[in-house]
């Protein structure tokens, strides 16, 4: 049985297909913004017609897509109502009442989903201990839903007050919806994210809704395709939170796919960092469109329960939409090969967030692209070859780069090479300071963590944001272009699972707690039984979200195996203790501590990473390719650099920078001062010398 991961970005669609016998096959092909699926077909039809996969062989797809980022964003979902608890259907725009930037005074804040006049109040009211305090009001729903249907409504997201306590009231209300109204989707509180804190609640409950019917709609145009394309076997998605789940569960709940592919990029970086003897790491990849760091600790990448998206300031926490979902904490940042450099009103020099995206893309791309890129910066400061990009099957406009670069100069008094180191180092900059206040936030020292670099612009810049850092090296993988494909092959199977059920915890109820861990385990065995494992393979990770008493916010504790008991009460104290010196530095005060969440993960085994990238190529055997002039400011000029053929690298060579070395899908650049060598998983090494 052969593996494929197929990530489809902003700018590019990556592709790695790996057969029976581990040899594999590398694909990317620019994305295709109007039918995602059709750049899937362009990656993975060649694989499957190159002998690497027998006739009638079955196979299984994991996928990382952005699409659900990308509905939100552009506002492309079903049109959407809203039922509440009445006297709460404007908890979505009050929201937390936190102003992301204090002194602007015309603040613009996200808007909702769903707008107020398709909010509804609902006569039903839930305690906080689950009772229920008035009864739903079944006509009002009937009444409600037909009015809805006739307005022409898609979807519906329900979320009423303390749900995730007594999810009666959401269900009764999705079964009058199916009777009446049978082709709504429907998305309850209880079942995408049972925990307190309302406004998250209903964010999240409504960002699922809403791109319920596009997700689902699209993973079975995708299905489609393969099928045509003679794809045979399993097809799964990749979830933000690290594992794998079946389309149909995808479909149910899309909100798990906003990082998908991100995700992989972190999952993928862990895992190689495990194989090649670094178990702490920065995860730096830099696509065509954004940058993604994350922090990978003993081997896992940190995680995180709330994240945000649409963004009004794309990159400025506070102000996007919260959806409470596992995810892997990474931060992004709007600095890609695509990025847009520009005058800004000062007269400086800005960079990004603004991407061209795949369509119209840099200036050297030659498809439209006007205005200068980080991309059109690398190929005029030497480090692309133009004859090179995808291993030739794109030539790049150097001229055009150049004439592009040397316009925007010309507004600051620079030579167009001026202007494109320019642009480097700013790109550069950013993601360093984006990397240093997210360890920081985190209480990481990177002084020891190698930075692991990938995706298409990754191992052009990794050595350089390594350098600002102080980093102590680089390592850049055999076919880092695809990285996050190897992410998408190492993912188990797996599920996220949340209740939230308050107590202190030198007053819980033992046995209350064991049959809520017990039911999110066995919700977690059904839904992974059903994807085709075994029950005997599952594992479950126990956690618990707690606090001392009186505190906002949570830290997420292991919990023993097996049945809780009152002898567990120490230990689950001096494990939160651990953990809260460890984010913070010190021990907090002596109170008593309350359990807000317990949390259940459900998963199967991981895939093995092994597999053999093939290092042969048509055009050259030699080690070194030849050279070119590239630009390093150790010189302050443009001086004659060797460039290396990746796939001519053997393990144990090494070699000193200023170098370059090239495959088909990225290109690394070594400064000055690196020094280069190739381990046995052909990963290369590049260790830095920092001066005082």
């Amino acid at each position: 049985m052969y593996r494929v991961g197929i990530d489809i970005g902003g700018t590019f669609t990556d592709m790695l297909l790996v057969g029976e016998d581990g040899g594999a096959v590398i694909g990317k092909t620019l994305t295709t913004p109007g039918d995602p699926s059709l750049a899937v077909e362009e990656a993975l039809r060649p694989a499957l017609d190159s002998g690497a996969v027998k006739a009638g062989e079955r196979g299984t797809l994991i996928h990382g897509t952005t699409l659900v980022t990308n509905a939100l964003i552009e506002r492309k979902g079903a049109l959407t109502a809203l039922l509440t608890t009445a006297g709460f259907r404007d908890a979505v725009e009050i929201a937390r009442e936190h102003r992301y930037e204090l002194y602007d005074l015309n603040l613009d804040l996200p808007k909702p989903l769903v707008p107020r006049h398709l909010r509804f109040d609902v006569p039903e009211r839930i305690a906080a201990d689950g009772s229920v305090l008035q009864a739903l009001d079944e006509n009002f729903i009937r009444c409600l839903v037909g009015e809805l249907r006739d307005k022409g409504i898609k979807a519906i997201g329900i979320c009423y007050l303390n749900s995730f306590r007594n999810p009666s009231h959401e269900k009764r209300t999705a079964e009058i919806i199916a009777e009446i109204a049978p082709e709504m989707r429907v998305s309850l509180s209880s079942e995408v994210v049972a925990e307190i804190r309302e406004f998250q609640r209903t964010s999240t409950t409504l960002v699922n809704v809403y791109v319920q019917e596009r997700v689902s709609n699209y993973l079975a145009q995708l299905q489609s395709r393969l099928d045509q394309i003679g794809f045979n076997g399993s097809f799964f998605v990749m979830l933000s939170s690290g594992g794998i789940a079946t389309s149909e569960t995808s479909s149910r709940f899309p909100v798990r796919m906003l990082e998908s592919g991100p995700a992989a990029g972190a999952l993928a970086a862990a895992q190689a960092g495990i194989l090649a003897g670094h178990r702490d790491l920065l995860s730096f990849d830099m696509g065509g469109t954004t940058a993604k760091l994350c922090v990978i600790e003993d081997g896992q990448p940190l995680k995180t329960h709330e994240f945000e998206v649409d963004r009004v300031y794309r990159f400025r926490k506070g102000s996007g939409l919260p959806v409470r979902i596992p995810v892997i904490d990474m931060i992004e940042l709007g600095a890609g090969g695509g990025s847009i450099a520009r005058v800004d009103s000062l007269g400086l020099l800005k960079v990004g967030p603004e991407s061209s995206g795949a369509v119209p893309g840099p200036v050297c791309y030659r498809q439209g692209g006007t205005d200068p890129t980080v991309t059109d910066a690398d190929l005029v400061l030497g480090y692309l070859d133009p004859n090179y990009f995808l291993g030739g099957k794109m030539q790049l406009d150097l001229a055009g780069a150049r004439d592009a670069l040397g316009r925007l100069g010309a507004n600051l008094n620079m030579t167009a090479e001026q202007a494109a180191w320019g642009i480097h180092q700013i790109v550069n900059e950013n993601m360093a300071n984006a990397a240093r206040a997210h360890l920081g936030e985190r209480g990481k020292d990177p002084r020891r963590m190698p930075v692991y670099a990938f995706g298409g612009a990754g191992p052009v810049h990794g050595y350089r944001v390594a350098e600002i850092l102080r980093l102590p090296a680089v390592i850049s993988p055999f076919g880092a272009g695809v990285g996050s494909t190897f992410g998408l092959l190492a993912a188990p199977l797996a599920f996220d699972f949340v209740r939230s059920a308050y107590s202190r915890l030198d007053q819980l109820d033992w046995q209350f707690a064991n049959d809520l861990l017990d039911e999110m385990a066995e919700e977690g065995r059904r839904i992974l039984v059903d994807s085709g494992l075994a029950a005997n393979a599952i594992t479950y990770q126990r956690t618990a979200d707690m606090r001392y008493v009186g505190q906002g916010h949570e830290v997420s504790v292991t919990l023993p195996d097996g049945a809780l008991r009152p002898e567990h009460l120490a230990p689950i104290a001096a494990a939160f203790e651990e953990t809260y010196r460890a984010l913070y530095g010190r021990k907090g005060p002596d109170v008593a501590l309350e359990v807000i969440n317990w949390r259940v993960v459900a998963s199967g085994p991981r895939p093995e990473m092994n597999f053999r990238l093939s290092r042969e190529t048509p055009h050259h055997t030699e080690t070194r390719k030849g050279s070119r002039l590239a630009y390093f400011p150790e010189h302050g000029r443009y001086v004659d650099t060797v460039v290396y053929n990746r796939y001519a690298l053997t393990p144990g060579m090494t070699f000193d920078g200023p170098a370059i070395v090239e495959e088909r899908e990225s290109t690394l650049i070594i400064g000055v001062g690196g020094r280069a060598r190739v381990d046995e998983r052909l990963n290369v090494i590049v260790e830095l010398t920092h001066g005082n």
